[in-house]
């Protein structure tokens, strides 16, 4: 993955660019499961209160995970940027979650 050169934006456009091409959808995700050590450390976290640092952590990772697989997608279809670009989080199972990003693959130029 090379975010260095390509582009991740959640705008629709990009100032001083003009989209060019549009190369398609392009999508990662990433499934992680809970840690029932850290879970019981999150509750009395929650009981408590404050940030449950562990999980702001797992879900950075994950968000990072999926766009490391999204942008060689982008760059197979020849696209230098992403826009559009979009999260979500859902519940597969009890203490699964899938972490999905996607967005619309896209050629800018000056």
């Amino acid at each position: 993955m090379n975010q260095d050169k390509t582009l991740l934006v959640t705008t629709p456009s990009v100032d001083g660019k003009h989209i060019v091409r549009v190369s398609g959808l392009v999508q990662g995700n990433r499934v992680r499961a809970r840690n029932n050590g850290k879970d019981f450390l999150a509750v009395l976290r929650n009981v408590l209160g404050g940030e449950m640092g562990q999980y702001s952590r797992l879900l950075t990772e994950s968000r990072e995970q999926a766009m490391s697989r999204m942008v060689p997608q982008a760059e197979e279809l020849g696209a230098n940027a992403v826009v559009h670009l979009r999260f979500a989080t859902s519940m597969i199972l009890s203490g699964t979650a899938e972490i999905p990003v996607y967005g619309t693959a896209v050629v800018l130029e000056d």
